[in-house]
């Protein structure tokens, strides 16, 4: 299908009431992380389906999409991109990627960060300078934040977790919740794979850390060690 007729088709899948309940899940309220955000109502697994289906588009047609006002269309943008980073040459691999860079204020929700971060920068960064990562943790814009610590999922996943610690560093006194949730989230994993690196790490920091975070890095730690944590006993 081509992008017009995948716009067709995602008015058509559109549905009041998921669309009711996502304002509300995605804080979309005065004040609120997601404030202004719009919605069709449309499922994910529906969204990642016609992203199968989808081919022919221009990179230029998907960015469009990316801006678009409605979040489904951006998340379908990004879902997009992703897969055709996943399959690309090289040289659309550097265009997605520097496309992403070039439109972080349309990636403006947790899940459009988490469906991609980890999966465009993280990879195109694999065997590369990786200062931008840290750059962005140092942001004013709480989702380009959030894109420097989930990007690091990648790395993770390769048990490399030097640039993960060192942006949890950088955040640590962050305001924000989505971001102590993303840092925790990121701690986690690395003690999925090697618990004497996140418990290091902790030992130094966890006093500091927002209850959040710490919850989060010490979520699959033995009971024992958790509360023990949590009180402030390690």
């Amino acid at each position: 299908m081509t992008i017009d007729e995948i716009r067709l088709q995602l008015r058509k899948c559109a549905n009041p009431t998921i669309a009711a309940h996502s304002l509300r899940f995605f804080k979309t309220g005065p004040g609120e992380y997601g404030e202004g955000d719009r919605f069709l109502g449309i499922r994910v697994p529906v969204l990642r389906k016609l992203a199968r289906q989808c081919s022919g588009e221009s990179l230029k047609e998907v960015e469009n999409l990316l801006q678009s006002p409605w979040h489904e269309e951006r998340l379908f943008a990004l879902l997009r991109l992703v897969r055709r980073f996943e399959t690309g040459p090289e040289a659309e691999r550097r265009q997605i990627y520097n496309l992403y860079l070039d439109n972080t204020r349309f990636i403006n929700n947790w899940d459009l960060v988490d469906s991609s971060a980890h999966r465009i920068l993280g990879p195109w960064l694999m065997e590369r300078d990786r200062g931008l990562l840290h750059r962005l943790a140092g942001s004013d814009n709480l989702w380009e934040r959030r894109i420097a610590v989930m990007a690091t999922l990648h790395f993770i996943r390769h048990r490399q977790f030097d640039d993960t610690l060192k942006i949890a560093c950088q955040l640590l006194d962050d305001t924000e919740d989505l971001i102590h949730k993303a840092v925790g989230w990121m701690l986690r994993e690395i003690g999925k794979r090697e618990q004497t690196v996140s418990e290091a790490f902790l030992h130094r920091h966890y006093r500091q850390m927002p209850r959040t975070m710490l919850r989060y890095a010490i979520e699959r730690f033995p009971e024992p060690l958790r509360k023990q944590y949590l009180k402030g006993l390690v």
